[in-house]
């Protein structure tokens, strides 16, 4: 008996057709178009894993920066007070990441952070020196705040506040290079120096601060050397107060010792004359 392979097949076919159930086995009609999508889209074999884990960390740093604007340069950013923290609950220590560290200018210090007898009033940063017209740079990586004139203080001055958590002030300024909201990195030219102000001369005024809180510049950075003294700078709520007055005691002592010197000196004069 000779059997027809057409006519087989044929026979099958019809049969297939024939069954209910068959229609479950049948494709979508999106098919073909997920198809042209797929083959569009593909990637050559043998794609590089580095350049894929590229983009993974280029999508994972572009989700960080959104965060930090989400957290950092959100929280009472609208406030256009010098500290706009007040009232807040500071954390009892914190670290924070001064390894980006670039001199906002890099004169000597000529008035140092302390409590001023003189004016009867608190000194929360230190002045460095400089010419008027001089350039003054962000100190570290972030987001200017505030660019403001205030007659009987600061004259001119820029907040910036950083990724690092802190806020730097620059005051007695002549001239904004930058303007709020504006992204800076450190060393980016900000402002020019000046005079303006509650000020005896050309200089700049430099604070750094923490959530408002005042720090002792040089508690952060070597002014001899234009670098931090460490990579992480540890802020310590308990001994903020110590931190404070770390430069003003030790100048005192310091007259004191010279004092006592002078007089031991002359005491020694009366009793070589009594001889």
């Amino acid at each position: 008996m000779k059997f027809n392979c057409k006519s087989i097949l044929f026979s099958l076919t019809a049969l297939l057709l024939a069954v209910p159930g068959y229609a479950q086995f049948k494709l979508p009609n999106t098919h073909n178009a997920q198809h042209k999508d797929l083959i569009a889209h593909q990637r050559p074999a043998g794609v590089a894993a580095k350049s894929l884990s590229s983009m993974s960390y280029l999508e994972d740093l572009r989700k960080r920066e959104a965060f930090q604007d989400n957290e950092i340069f959100t929280e009472y950013w609208e406030s256009q007070a010098v500290n706009p923290y007040k009232g807040i609950e500071i954390p009892a220590t914190a670290n924070i990441d001064v390894s980006g560290y670039v001199a906002p200018v890099k004169g000597a210090v000529t008035s140092r952070y302390g409590y001023r007898a003189r004016f009867g009033r608190m000194h929360r940063g230190l002045d460095l020196r400089l010419s008027i017209g001089d350039t003054v740079v962000a100190a570290f990586d972030g987001k200017v705040r505030l660019t403001k004139y205030e007659g009987r203080g600061y004259g001119y001055y820029v907040v910036v506040r950083h990724d690092n958590g802190m806020e730097t002030i620059y005051g007695h300024l002549s001239r904004f290079l930058v303007q709020p909201d504006q992204r800076v990195r450190a060393g980016q030219p900000i402002a020019l120096g000046g005079n303006t102000g509650r000020s005896t001369g050309p200089h700049l005024h430099f604070e750094t601060r923490y959530l408002g809180v005042d720090i002792n510049p040089e508690a952060i950075i070597d002014f001899e050397n234009f670098v931090p003294h460490k990579d992480v700078f540890v802020f310590d709520k308990s001994v903020h107060q110590v931190i404070q007055k770390y430069k003003p005691s030790k100048v005192k002592r310091g007259k004191a010792s010279k004092r006592r010197g002078k007089a031991s000196a002359s005491k020694k004069r009366k009793k070589s004359r009594r001889r």
